[in-house]
């Protein structure tokens, strides 16, 4: 397969609203790909989408507004997108969203909405793009998994059990259309300077205080910005890479789980708060 020709294809972004999904956003549209963008938030959205169309009046650009916690409307959203976008030649299933809380601190609905905009959007997306995808040879699909997605930190159920079925779904699709000329490929982020920890929830069970704690300590860690981010992703997607890893704090617990794989967290409990908000 040669590299994914960015120019005349069509686009299909996940929280585009902000952080990394604005910056590819943004970065594809440089690339000459015209734009589907989707995000919860309306006026955001279209304050990403107007900036992209006044730089680049070439291009077509829509916009569609979905909540993907609500299976209803990730559906609906996923017929739309496939009837009315059948040039699709690019999905970034990007939009995620985090809870912090050991599990006995969530209770079984708020695991569930993890679950539901972090996995099933990305199974029911994926899904009903496939044949979209498939039908144009050199398409190419991207989940946004996490370094949550490689390692699983205390207080990060949810949020981890999202991103490490992500990997997986990923990993297996990728072997699954190998024969159907159209890539994957899996991300993993680890500290960038996004809006997902500063929306991030707190399980029902999670004192403030407690919160508070592990937020101030992470948010230390959260220094790359989703511009870089973006420009790494949009390189993998031209050159099909697999997988990729996103900072040193993706990197260094990708090693420590090769090396260490029942017992790395001892080497990192130390720095682990107990209801963190997630790297990316």
């Amino acid at each position: 397969m040669g590299p994914y020709q960015f120019a005349g294809g069509t686009a299909v972004v996940t929280g585009a609203a902000s952080g990394i999904g604005e910056a590819l956003a943004v970065l594809l549209a440089a690339r000459g790909s015209h734009l589907v963008l989707v995000d919860r938030d309306e006026a955001r959205l279209g304050d990403v989408a107007d900036r992209i169309r006044s730089a680049h009046p070439a291009l077509a650009l829509t916009t569609h507004v979905a909540d993907l916690s609500d299976d209803g409307q990730t559906d609906a959203l996923a017929a739309t997108l496939a009837a009315e976008h059948p040039g699709t030649t690019l999905l970034v299933n990007n939009a995620g969203v985090a809870l912090g809380g050991r599990f006995d601190q969530v209770t079984l609905e708020e695991f569930d909405w993890v679950m539901a905009v972090n996995f099933r959007a990305v199974v029911r997306l994926t899904h009903a793009l496939l044949p979209v995808l498939k039908a144009h040879p050199g398409s190419h699909l991207v989940n946004v998994s996490s370094v949550f997605g490689i390692f699983a930190p205390a207080g990060q159920a949810a949020y981890s059990a999202s991103k490490f079925a992500v990997r997986g779904f990923s990993e297996a699709v990728r072997h699954e259309l190998a024969e159907n000329s159209v890539g994957v490929t899996v991300v993993h982020p680890g500290g960038i300077k996004t809006r997902i920890a500063e929306s991030a929830r707190t399980g029902s069970g999670v004192s403030v205080e407690e919160y508070e704690v592990g937020r101030k300590q992470f948010a230390k860690l959260l220094t790359m910005p989703p511009e870089k981010a973006a420009a790494m992703i949009v390189t993998a997607i031209e050159k099909r890479r697999p997988r990729l890893l996103i900072g040193w704090s993706a990197k260094v617990p990708d090693v420590l789980v090769r090396l260490l794989p029942g017992s790395y967290w001892r080497l990192i409990a130390r720095r682990a708060a107990p209801a963190r908000p997630p790297a990316g």
